[in-house]
């Protein structure tokens, strides 16, 4: 997506902000800090829906609330200094749209009201005391997408009910990436299959993480839930393409765009449900008395085009479960 395209879908509210006009409108605005940890352009319709949860509240971007939108482009070390940087500039609400980057958020500071999405738990990773009575500054969204980590294998399972081995590609630096493993590994067990961890901190480290598995010839690929490979998927599915993998992506995304197959939450419903939380505490709600709310609707879908270019039959049964099948 090119910038001007993806400034239009945002509505118009800017990325950047001169400081005299960011100044200028603070005075007569609340202003949503939103910490980001994957390109801005990757998360382009999410940031849409979280628009659209807004403007069911009464806010609307550039009119009656401004957005000050910070970006790590997928180097998580720049989360803590972009997180303190919008504590010092006293925003009214802290947006943060990824496991990471709510942990960094959560850490700058411990007063100004914050709204989280993460696929983890939140009482787990600290940013709560409980689902139902968060406490303190924050509260959010959790769709749990780790907890799906067994459903996801039993499907990459019953594609490819020969293969001895599942790969499985994880980003060391997502702070989910150790629990993450750990899941797939006792679903593994479970299934009677070996599981062979790859990972891919950078982009550029995508290339010899698929080579590995190209060399144990691992033909089934567990891709687990990371905002960076939303922002890396062109490369992942082309590179699953030529080695000739068949990948489970967390989200619907990676499917529209040419991945095999998804299971996961509708990632345009929650961050709709982010941009409904933030409009209420922009009106006075405590972030300590909003329970948490939690993602039920999931979705499996399946992409027989790509099927079809890999050559891969796809059973029957399986295609009986999706959700929706693109032909």
């Amino acid at each position: 997506m090119r910038r001007r395209e993806f400034i239009t879908v945002l509505g118009g509210a800017a990325v950047s902000w001169p400081l005299s006009a960011r100044a200028q409108q603070q005075s007569t605005m609340p202003v949503i800090g939103l910490l980001n940890s994957a390109t801005l352009e990757a998360q382009a319709e999410r940031l849409a829906a979280f628009q659209q949860g807004l403007k069911e509240t009464g806010f609307v971007a550039g009119q009656n609330v401004t957005i000050d939108y910070r970006s790590a482009e997928g180097l998580t070390d720049q989360l803590p200094i972009l997180a303190r940087d919008l504590v010092r500039r006293q925003v009214s609400v802290m947006v943060a749209t990824s496991t990471a980057s709510a942990l960094a958020a959560k850490r700058a500071t411990e007063t100004l009201p914050m709204v989280f999405l993460t696929g983890g738990d939140p009482v787990e990773l600290g940013l709560i005391a409980s689902l139902n009575r968060p406490g303190g500054n924050a509260t959010g969204v959790s769709f749990l997408v780790n907890k799906l980590v067994a459903k996801r294998m039993e499907l990459l399972s019953e594609l490819a009910p020969g293969a001895v081995t599942l790969g499985m590609l994880v980003d060391p630096n997502n702070p989910n990436a150790e629990p993450d493993t750990k899941d797939a590994q006792v679903a593994a067990d479970a299934l009677g299959r070996k599981l062979l961890v790859v990972k891919a901190a950078a982009e550029s480290e995508l290339d010899a993480a698929f080579a590995t598995l190209a060399q144990m010839q691992v033909a089934n690929l567990f891709v687990a839930a990371n905002v960076n490979f939303i922002a890396w998927r062109d490369k992942i599915m082309a590179l699953a393409m030529r080695h000739g993998i068949a990948a489970s992506y967390t989200t619907r995304d990676f499917v529209m765009a040419g991945g095999l197959m998804s299971y996961g939450p509708n990632q345009t419903e929650v961050f709709r449900q982010i941009g409904l939380y933030t409009g209420r505490i922009l009106k006075g709600a405590k972030p300590a008395d909003m329970p948490v709310m939690q993602s039920a609707k999931f979705e499996f879908v399946i992409n027989l085009r790509t099927a079809k270019a890999q050559a891969l039959a796809i059973p029957p049964a399986l295609l009986a479960l999706a959700d929706e099948v693109i032909e």
